[in-house]
């Protein structure tokens, strides 16, 4: 836990902090800036969550002395004895909310992201589920009030999506759906099974937090290579009369993004350089984090996307996470996009692995 002294350091550093924001040259650094205002707010943050811990603590200390103290009457010692008994049930709120305060901040947690979404085994049924998944996520976001964007889309022959890629921005965005990379997994009856069995298919998602200018994420144009070709689609629709798709290619990692859902050239090469650099991005953590394989193996938002997360059994009308062991028999309501359970208890589940380590080190 915090000390004083700790306190007093945080302190100095936020002080300095406020003398090199009022510096020109600084303000004048986009990156800079931005990076040091962020650390502000957090150290900021600290000293609130500390200065509430300690205020918590110190009134306990005051309201024993005075249950414990001989000259108190019964009247007051009654009193202080509620007091304390009321500010014991407050105390570990307030110390998890200073724990939570103190550890590492992920730059990432406020970002937009790219969603991938591709059907795996089980085919036309796969293509169908998946585009149940992207319809669900459009929902959930939807209510959280963030931006939906189509980027690109491979559809199947009977409606749904062999791929399908999006981006959602908004206020913490990656922050809460970090945890939805992996294999989900459905089990139900198709729409074209006449004997009744149920089919077990899967998709694999993959979310990215999006690239944005404080990441030092220079690409060489040498290292881009950029195809354009005729989109492919509905026959008669403009998209497919002109050599508006785009290819992009890495060179370096060999990571390829292809879009075609916009008329414009531009336009689909801009998105496509969107989800490169998310790629790039992902890619870059990944290793980061493969460095660190025991942390890797104990964080639920690892974004193994080989590992099975969750199954929807729609007989049952269940939804079950494997990595918390959470199940809710609400698949009716989930799929049309209330997954704030799912993802509030991964959230939380995620922070509470987070400070146990912090308090191993």
């Amino acid at each position: 836990m915090i000390d004083k002294a700790q306190i007093q350091k945080i302190g100095a550093r936020r002080s300095a902090l406020e003398a090199e924001l009022a510096d020109p040259a600084i303000a004048a650094d986009h990156k800079k800036f931005r990076e040091k205002m962020a650390e502000h707010a957090r150290l900021k943050r600290i000293e609130e969550c500390a200065a509430a811990f300690m205020k918590c603590r110190r009134e306990m200390d005051d309201s024993k002395a005075l249950i414990e103290a001989e000259d108190t009457d019964s009247e007051m010692r009654e009193m202080a004895l509620a007091e304390y008994q009321e500010l014991e049930e407050k105390l570990p709120q307030i110390e998890k909310t200073l724990m939570i305060s103190l550890l590492p901040p992920d730059p990432s947690e406020e970002r937009g992201v790219i969603i991938e979404i591709r059907a795996g085994t089980g085919g036309d049924e796969a293509a169908l589920f998946a585009a149940d998944m992207f319809r669900m996520y459009s929902r959930y976001a939807e209510t959280q009030g963030w931006k939906v964007s189509m980027i690109d889309a491979n559809p199947s022959n009977i409606g749904g999506y062999k791929e399908v890629i999006c981006s959602i921005e908004g206020a913490g965005v990656y922050r809460m759906m970090k945890y939805e990379s992996g294999v989900h997994r459905v089990q139900r009856i198709p729409e074209t099974e006449a004997s009744g069995r149920i089919h077990t298919s899967a998709a694999t998602v993959a979310v990215l937090a999006e690239a944005d200018e404080v990441d030092d994420l220079k690409l060489s144009p040498e290292d881009i290579r950029v195809d354009v070709f005729r989109s492919s689609g509905p026959g008669g629709q403009s998209v497919n009369t002109t050599d508006s798709a785009v290819r992009v290619t890495h060179v370096p990692t060999g990571i390829v993004v292809q879009c075609q859902d916009e008329k414009s050239q531009h336009r689909n090469k801009d998105k496509a350089m969107r989800v490169l650099k998310a790629r790039i991005l992902d890619k870059q953590r990944s290793d980061e984090a493969a460095k660190q394989a025991d942390q890797r193996r104990s964080q639920i938002g690892s974004g193994d996307r080989s590992e099975r997360i969750r199954t929807y059994n729609f007989p049952q009308n269940r939804v079950t996470d494997h990595r918390i062991g959470l199940t809710l028999y609400s698949l009716d309501r989930v799929m049309e996009g209330n997954i704030d359970e799912l993802v509030s208890s991964l959230y939380n589940h995620d922070l509470e692995e987070r400070m146990q380590r912090q308090m191993e080190v």
